[in-house]
This record gives structure tokens, C-alpha cells and sequence, in this order.
């Protein structure tokens, strides 16, 4: 009996079948920072921060298997299997890559030895690092592994890699890529950064190398890793900081541009532009890091996107239950809806009550529109399952090995499917061909892209070119014909000079640590200017100037209020005055008309009094157009509260004599006499110096006064009355409201009194309008910006005003004017 040395490493999502694919990922990149003394078997070190991309990948593994499960046409009476393990770090990682290697058994006896416990094939890792590390001692066994996202070029390296594949292209085509779009901007005097292991450091020397042929020149270069103490980030920070180059080529991981940006941001080093690697380009994880925003507009080139049907619907069906045994899935399950599952640990989340669903979840672990890495992922799980069944339906005299012979179903071993995988040549179901070359690299495909911010606050990136190796030299890096996208770049290219002059409307900002002539041109700030050439400050322009579209001098504020010269403003005093002239001529045909039965009957005194101040409401909204002063905004608010309530006192006085008159049992009674034209006059005159009183508060406490409103618009003063009191103003205006609301309700009652005299149903419509108005003026007031404040206050006075007009009055005129049959005592105590 053989027995494993050491504890075998348990998967984090497996599946048994006939042939096993192993898979190594990282749901977890974050580690603290820890130093092995190696006196001991290093212990598995604890990772956190989610990384929803892997878990992405991993279950794109085992969508890709179970689909290949359920299809006929290719292994047909063979089950694929899957063992895939959760691990950051790259000690971590050989631990798992060793454990699918050995298989994992306890002991091994001539029992239990008829099955294959080894994987064919493993898929992973993202990193080039841990790939690396694990590549040459897994192709010691003469086991494939299949990277998706590996693209150091060193890996090509058939002698140090024998079993090694990937699906994404090798970092020297990445690199040539990169330096022709450098030239393409014209972008000759750039930083470059890289992380400090294989991947970067190979891939920023061919870059560099292509770049310099191209004459790029490169201003600094550091390499630093996620691993390293973080006063080698800092110190790079500082370098970046001190450098005149606004070009940056970052040439590392996920990991490494995060640590960069969070520590800039820190800095405040903000203005450069970035291009990057397909390592982290695409990455929607950036998203969730400080000061991201420092990245939008980052170009890069990823690989190119894909669509993978069905997979969504995978991803969306994910529960718990699915994995009993995986610590991952339960840990992003409890994250993502906020909810703990198991009961008997202290938390402030409440229990999962196992109606969650990822149906309706928007994530990134949901979102398909961006599939590109995932895409590799897939091709890798079909390029072994290609393989295999090549393998399975060999036939005699027509094999890889030794005189054609094929390989022994029964006893399948990963160094036959690495013999396969060579001469794998296959289409994906959205056409895309997948083959390898001698050295295991793909065809060398990318889509250029640039970083924006959607509207969701998120970052994605547009393609806006492309570029394909196997095309001729000239035409392999396509851009499309786009202006409004590069219209942008264009002007933040810099230039082989180390700083051009800075014209009027900017300033110099001198960098720490260079000669006097390096420089950046600002754009002087909003509301600053300066008229020099090379000039070290901009002035700022007093408040009530503003810079002109150069930037080189001051100009007078335009002021702006309601003129009446404007088209609003005359339109305004129009109806004021149209107000004004039918108000007068109502008064005309009732005085000529004062002595017949229709008028004497409407309370003639009081009606002459509602006429008079209608023309005082018409009147005072011809105070509210025209250049506030200091006796104006006083009296235009003043007036208009008095005015009002003088109104409205009239409307409740007609109201209440009507009421009085019919509810009354008999002729004769006391209730008129309670309510007779004296009492009518003093009910009129006690509401109106109610008001009159709050008027007098509000000008002795608090007064309106004319204010320039700097804050509104920066390039111009609003003009305007200040409330003074804000209370005051709300006062007045609920005081009119309360009248009118109690008119309003005594006219509907009084609304079934005899048609012939029905004085309440007019007054009941016209408190109808008069509500209606000024209960929408207070959302369209507040709301209102600059002069279309007063406009809308002037509207709601002309309009409840003509409401008043109308209702009340109209139907009289026109019984006087046009049906004088009417107007006789018989025909109106007819019906009453």
C-alpha cells in the first residue's frame, strides 16, 4: 500500500466522472503581508476580498462540463468530472496544482488502483506568476495546463514549459500591440510600470524594445509587486508624482493597479493618462477601489469579447445547496443578500430564509455583457474536451503514438490528451477558431479598448479598435473612425519637448524635482484669469466679474431679472392690463345697470368692493416685473397679501349672505339682521387688517429687500427680492389660503339653492380655480430658478384673479347685456 505524504488539499467545488479536469483559481486575491521562515510545512494562508471574476471563471468550468455532459456528438458514453480549487498566493497555489497531480487519495493498493485519481488536464491559473510556478513542475508529469489568462511571453518557452497551452495571446504580440499604439497618438515621452515578476517584467522589456524602435522615448521605469512592504509602492507614487511624462504604461495584474490608484489617489495625482495591460484592463473589480476615476480613459487592449449562451442562466441558478461543502459559496451567498446561514452565529444579519434568488441580482458575478476573459475559461474546458475525443474515437493505424496505435480506454493518461491537445483544431459555436501553435500560444486577436463610466457608476470598456497579428504589417492595427471618442486624446498628447510655453487663460505648475522648464499648463480655475504668457497664478475675478472663453480677462456679470422690455415681461403686463380693462368695464355695465333687480340682488355694495380689488390684484402683479429696488420688493409682496385677502374677504361676504338668505325658514327672520350690510362691511374690513397686520410684522421684523444672487449661475447675477422672512411671506400666503378654503366650503353648501339665483355654484368654481392655482404655485415657486420665480408668482395672481373675474361676474354681464328679459324681479323670485 502506498499512502500520501501530508494531508491532500480538499476541493472547493468537485464532480466525479470518468475523466477528471482540474481547475486552480483565486475567489479570494487578498493576503496579509507575511514572511515564511520555512522551519515548518507553511501553513495555508487565510485570503479575503471576493474576487467575483474567478468565481465567474469556475463556474464557467463546470457550465462548460455539464454542457459537454448533455452533448452526444462528443464524448458520448463518458462522464466528465471536475476538481477545482479556491487558492490565492502563489505557495498556495503549487500546494493545489501538487494535490491534483497526486490525486489526492489517502493510500493507494491493488484494490483501488484500476482508476485514474490524477486530473488529464489543468485549467488556470489567471496569474502568470503562480502559472509559472507551478507549469514546470506539473509538466514534469507531462500534464497539460491550460491558462486563460497567462500571457507572460516566457511561457512560450517549449524547453521550461513542455505541457503548457493558453487560450489568450502571448504578451510579445500584446507588447508590439502596445508600442504601435503609442506611435499612433504620437505619444513620444511616457512612464512605464510593470509588476516585478515574469509576466511583467518580460512584457515591459519587449514593450519597451518595440517602443524605443518606434522613437518612444521612456521617461522612468519601476517594477514593484502586491507582495512587496508598501514603501515601494509609495516610492513609485512619488516618482510618478515628480515626472513631466502624462503617459503611463502599466504593465501588470489587477492586484498591482489597485495598490497604484488607491495610493495616488491618497496623493491627489490625478490628470495622467494610462494604458494598460489585458490583465487589468477589463477589470470589473476596478469599480471598487478609491479614487477609480483616476482610470477613466485608459486604453488598453483586451481580448476580444464573446457570447456564451446559457451561461447566464447558469450563473442565475446558483444556491447553496448546489455546494453543501464549499465555505466560498456559502460566504458570497451571506454577502450578497445580507443574510447569515447559519443561525447559531453571532451577526447582525438576519437568517437567509431560502427564498433568496440570484434571478433578479445585478452583479458582477451576473453580468454577461463583457465576456472575454470567461470566454478563454470556456475554449480551455472544450479545447481538453476536444482532445479527449479525438482521443476516445482514434482509430487503428491513425493515432499519435508509436505505428498509429491509439490509447487504452481503460487507463487514460494526461501525457496521451497533451498529445492531442497539439493537433486540437475546432470551432466555438459563435465561430471563433481555437488552435495551438508549436509553442501552445493562440492566434494573437485583440480589441482596443477605452475605460468610461457608465451610468450605473461602474466602468466599462468601449471597443474602439482592433488589432489582429496574423494580418499583414500596416494592416493589423485597425481604429475605427470615431472623433467624438478621440477628440479627448487628442488634446492631452504631449509632446518630445519637455513642456511647451502655456499660453493666456493657464498657468504654470512647476514639478518638484525638475528643471524650471518643465511644467504643466493648468486651465486657470472657473472664475480665474491671467493675461500673461507662462504665468505662475491665475487672478481671481471679483464677484461680480466672470472670466471671458479665453480665460484673459474679466468681464462685467450680466444682470438678469423680469425687464419689461423682455417678451415674457410684456406678455405679463398684457394680461395685467387686460385684467385691468375688463375689471373696468364690469364696473361700468353694473354701475349703469345698478338700480335693476340682477345687481341690487347680488349685493351691489360688496360687489363693487370684489370689483375694486380685482383691479388692485391686477395692479399690484405689475409690481413683480421690472428691476427690484429696495420700495418695490416691499410693496409687492405687501400688496399682493392685501389685495388678496381684501378679494377674498368680498367672495366670503357674498358667501355668507347667500347662505344666510336661503337657509333661513321664513321671511323675516333674525338671520339677516345678524348679517346685514353693516356687518358685511366690518367682516370685510376685520379680515382685510388681519392681514394688514402681518404685513406690518413682516416689513418691521424682517422686510423683503432686493438681493444679487451670485450663487445660482456662475457666469451671471439673478436680480431679485429676498423673502427677508420666509415665515412672513408663508404666513400671508397661508392666510389667503385659510379664507379660501372657508369660502370654498360655505359656497358648497349653499351650491342646491335655486338656479335662478345660484350665486354659490359661480363662487364654489371660482374658489375651485382659485385653490387649484395657488396650490400648485408652491411646488413650481420653490422649484423655479432666477426670474421664472416672479413669472410663476404672476401667473398664479392673474390666474386666480381671472378666475375670480369670470366665474363670479361673467354670467352676470352677459344676463344684463344679452337676455334683459331676465333681469326682472319676476323672472328671478320665479323659482326662489
Amino acid at each position: 500500500m502506498c499512502q500520501l505524504q501530508g494531508a491532500a488539499l480538499p476541493a472547493e467545488f468537485a464532480q466525479d466522472g470518468d475523466l477528471i479536469i482540474g481547475g486552480i483559481f483565486s475567489f479570494r486575491t487578498g493576503q496579509d503581508y507575511v514572511v515564511n521562515r520555512f522551519q515548518h510545512i507553511p501553513e495555508v494562508r487565510k485570503c479575503k476580498n471576493f474576487n467575483f471574476r474567478e468565481f465567474k471563471f469556475a463556474q464557467t468550468v463546470i457550465f462548460a462540463i455539464n454542457e459537454i455532459n448533455k452533448a452526444p456528438e462528443i464524448l458520448p458514453n463518458f462522464k466528465l468530472g471536475y476538481k477545482i480549487y479556491d487558492s490565492c498566493g502563489t505557495m498556495d497555489i503549487l500546494r493545489a496544482a501538487l494535490t491534483l497531480v497526486s490525486g489526492g487519495k489517502r493510500n493507494i493498493s491493488d484494490n483501488n488502483c484500476t482508476k485514474i485519481d490524477t486530473v488529464q488536464a489543468i485549467l488556470g491559473h489567471s496569474g502568470s506568476r503562480p502559472t509559472i510556478a507551478f507549469a514546470q513542475v506539473v509538466g514534469r508529469f507531462q500534464i497539460p495546463v491550460i491558462s486563460h489568462f497567462a500571457t507572460c511571453a516566457c511561457l512560450s518557452n517549449r524547453k521550461e514549459y513542455p505541457t503548457f497551452f493558453r487560450t489568450i495571446p502571448s504578451d510579445y504580440y500584446q507588447s508590439q500591440a502596445l508600442a504601435k499604439l503609442i506611435r499612433h497618438f504620437g505619444w513620444n515621452w511616457i512612464g512605464a510600470i510593470a509588476v516585478d515578476n515574469e509576466y511583467g517584467l518580460n512584457g515591459m522589456t519587449a514593450f519597451i524594445q518595440a517602443a524605443q524602435e518606434y522613437g518612444v522615448c521612456i521617461e522612468y521605469s519601476e517594477a514593484f509587486s502586491s507582495s512587496d512592504p508598501p514603501d515601494r509602492v509609495q516610492r513609485i507614487v512619488e516618482i510618478i508624482k515628480e515626472a513631466t511624462s502624462k503617459v503611463i504604461m502599466a504593465f501588470m495584474s489587477h492586484r498591482e493597479i489597485k495598490l497604484l490608484v488607491k495610493e495616488m489617489y491618497k496623493k491627489n495625482i490625478t490628470g495622467l493618462q494610462w494604458v494598460g495591460s489585458e490583465a487589468w484592463i477589463t477589470d470589473h473589480s476596478l469599480t471598487d477601489i478609491e479614487g477609480h476615476d483616476i482610470l477613466v480613459g485608459s486604453l488598453g487592449f483586451a481580448v476580444t469579447r464573446a457570447q456564451i449562451s446559457g451561461l447566464e442562466e447558469h450563473l442565475r441558478q446558483l444556491h447553496p445547496s448546489q455546494f453543501p461543502e464549499s465555505q466560498f459559496v456559502r460566504d458570497f451567498w451571506e454577502d450578497t443578500f445580507y443574510c447569515t446561514l447559519n443561525e447559531n452565529m453571532n451577526t447582525h444579519r438576519k437568517p437567509c430564509n431560502g427564498s433568496e434568488s440570484l434571478r433578479h441580482i445585478q452583479s458582477q458575478f451576473t453580468d454577461v455583457d463583457d465576456l472575454r476573459f470567461t470566454n478563454n475559461v470556456h475554449k480551455s474546458v472544450y479545447a481538453v474536451a476536444h482532445a479527449l475525443d479525438d482521443l476516445i474515437k482514434c482509430k487503428p493505424g491513425k493515432g499519435l503514438f508509436s505505428n498509429g496505435s491509439c490509447a487504452d480506454m481503460k487507463s487514460i493518461q494526461p501525457w496521451q490528451v497533451l498529445n492531442y491537445l497539439n493537433t486540437v483544431n475546432f470551432n466555438t459555436k459563435e465561430g471563433e477558431k481555437v488552435y495551438f501553435d508549436s509553442n501552445g500560444d493562440s492566434p494573437a486577436r485583440y480589441d482596443l479598448v477605452n475605460l468610461q463610466k457608465t451610468n450605473k457608476g461602474t466602468m466599462e470598456g468601449l471597443t474602439v479598435g482592433m488589432y489582429d497579428a496574423s494580418l499583414q504589417e500596416g494592416h493589423q492595427f485597425v481604429m475605427k473612425n470615431n472623433p467624438g471618442v478621440w477628440g479627448n486624446f487628442i488634446l492631452k498628447v504631449p509632446v518630445s519637448v519637455c513642456s511647451d510655453s502655456c499660453p493666456p487663460g493657464t498657468r504654470k505648475v512647476l514639478q518638484k524635482g525638475k528643471p524650471v522648464c518643465c511644467f504643466d499648463c493648468v486651465p486657470c480655475p472657473a472664475g480665474e484669469i491671467t493675461n500673461l504668457t507662462n504665468s505662475i497664478h491665475c487672478t481671481k475675478c471679483p464677484p461680480v466679474y466672470w472670466p471671458n472663453e479665453q480665460k484673459d480677462a474679466c468681464t462685467p456679470k450680466p444682470v438678469e431679472f423680469l425687464a419689461h422690455d423682455e417678451i415674457l415681461g410684456t406678455m405679463l403686463v398684457l394680461f395685467s392690463v387686460l385684467g385691468v380693462f375688463v375689471t373696468i368695464l364690469t364696473t361700468i355695465v353694473f354701475y349703469c345697470h345698478k338700480e335693476t333687480p340682477l345687481v341690487r340682488a347680488n349685493n351691489s355694495e360688496l360687489s363693487f368692493l370684489l370689483l375694486f380689488s380685482l383691479t388692485l390684484c391686477f395692479l399690484c402683479s405689475m409690481t413683480f416685473i421690472g428691476k427690484p429696488s429696495e420700495w418695490s420688493c416691499m410693496l409687492r409682496h405687501t400688496a399682493f397679501g392685501i389685495t388678496f385677502v381684501l378679494c377674498v374677504s368680498c367672495v366670503l361676504g357674498k358667501t355668507i349672505v347667500v347662505l344666510l338668505a336661503f337657509r333661513a325658514t321664513r321671511p323675516g327672520t333674525s338671520a339677516m339682521k345678524w348679517f346685514g350690510p353693516t356687518k358685511q362691511r366690518l367682516s370685510v374690513l376685520t379680515f382685510t387688517f388681519v392681514q394688514v397686520l402681518i404685513c406690518i410684522l413682516w416689513l418691521t421684523i424682517n422686510p423683503p429687500f432686493p438681493f444679487q444672487n451670485l450663487l445660482h449661475y456662475q457666469d451671471r447675477i439673478i436680480l431679485e427680492c429676498a423673502l427677508g422672512s420666509a415665515i412672513g411671506f408663508w404666513v400671508v400666503l397661508g392666510y389667503i389660503g385659510l379664507l379660501a378654503m372657508l369660502c370654498f366650503i360655505l359656497a358648497f353648501l349653499a351650491r342646491k339653492l335655486p338656479n335662478n339665483f345660484n350665486e354659490a355654484r359661480f363662487i364654489t368654481f371660482s374658489m375651485l380655480i382659485f385653490c387649484a392655482v395657488w396650490v400648485t404655485f408652491i411646488p413650481a415657486y420653490v422649484s423655479s430658478p432666477g426670474k421664472f420665480t416672479v413669472a410663476v408668482e404672476i401667473f398664479a395672481i392673474l390666474s386666480s384673479s381671472f378666475g375670480l373675474l369670470f366665474c363670479i361676474f361673467v354670467p352676470k354681464c352677459f344676463i344684463i347685456l344679452f337676455r334683459p328679459e331676465k333681469n326682472t324681479r319676476k323672472y328671478l323670485m320665479r323659482k326662489s
